[in-house]
């Protein structure tokens, strides 16, 4: 059975939560938390605040998921029409209160691990409903803010295990480097990511009167501004890893991933429609899912093999 069939039989509620993103939904949180805890103590997090953070991070993400269908049921219902909220499935009050569940959950998650967590919190989702209720009717820069909103998940869950110190008593470091890298890494792959997805939707947008930047200037452009902003998040990631001083395996899965990823952009180029646009939406979360793998292993690594780093360094 293919993956489309098994997300059709599931439950709305589930498919609210975008089935087909949750390797780099789990993944981003775990590799964040895993990163933090090696380079802050030299060892692996704790179980039990790993999978809050975990379940956090992802509540968080998804959260805006449901949020951002209940602004968009007219867009969805000519783009998606399959989508819960627009098919019926799920009423936009029953959405609503589900998004509102789910940041609960990420606000007592955060609030459990580190206020400052809880913090950035409040900010990311205060960006990511600015994308949702004002920008995307207003701007072409509207996936300015969704970039913002998900480069502070890695932030939040790094002040989890490698805490700033701001609310009581800075040491000097707010974050490291490699947390500073991952973050931008994130935001601005989530630029081209976003606009993947925003080029899929394309006709909806036009329609509903959402000058886009597809709308605005055409698919072509936007593949090329996509493949401009990819190349800029496979280079952050090489250099999460330099900051970081992670091993091979982490190299090895960020450029065998990165430079597949350019590849399916370079497609896109050549060939600039809804339907690629959307295929390159998805090619992007496996990316960073492989790429986020390909972290956590080799952390893993790093802290039971001691010399294995030293290939690199």
């Amino acid at each position: 059975m293919s993956l489309t069939a098994r997300i059709g039989e599931l439950s709305p509620y589930l498919r609210l939560l975008r089935p087909e993103l949750y390797y780099m939904d789990l993944t981003l949180p775990a590799s964040s938390a895993i990163l933090a805890s090696y380079l802050a103590t030299g060892g692996l997090p704790e179980i039990l605040p790993f999978l809050i953070a975990v379940i956090g991070g992802f509540a968080a993400i998804t959260s805006s998921y449901v949020f951002n269908d209940c602004c968009d049921i007219d867009i969805d219902t000519i783009n998606l029409p399959g989508r819960p909220l627009p098919s019926s499935r799920v009423s936009k009050n029953s959405a609503l209160l589900y998004a509102g569940l789910l940041l609960l959950i990420a606000g007592t998650a955060a609030a459990y691990l580190n206020p400052e967590s809880l913090v950035v919190l409040f900010i990311a989702a205060a960006t990511i409903t600015i994308y949702s209720i004002f920008a995307k009717r207003n701007t072409f820069l509207s996936f300015v803010p969704v970039g913002i909103s998900y480069g502070l998940v890695p932030i939040g869950v790094w002040l989890a295990f490698d805490p700033a110190g701001i609310l009581k008593g800075s040491d000097g470091v707010i974050l490291p480097l490699p947390a500073i890298c991952f973050g931008l890494m994130m935001c601005v792959s989530d630029w081209a990511f976003t606009l993947g997805g925003v080029s899929r939707d394309v006709e909806g947008d036009r329609l509903k009167g959402a000058p886009t930047m597809p709308v605005t200037f055409g698919i072509p452009f936007t593949a090329r501004f996509v493949t401009f902003w990819w190349i800029v998040g496979v280079i952050a990631s090489v250099i999460i890893g330099w900051s970081a001083h992670l091993g091979p395996v982490f190299f090895a899965g960020a450029l065998a991933s990165g430079l597949w990823m350019l590849t399916q952009c370079f497609d896109f180029i050549r060939h600039p429609t809804p339907e690629r646009g959307g295929a390159l939406f998805l090619n992007g979360s496996n990316y960073r899912a492989i790429m986020f793998g390909s972290m956590i292993l080799d952390v893993v690594l790093c802290i039971y093999l001691g010399s294995y780093t030293s290939i690199l360094w």
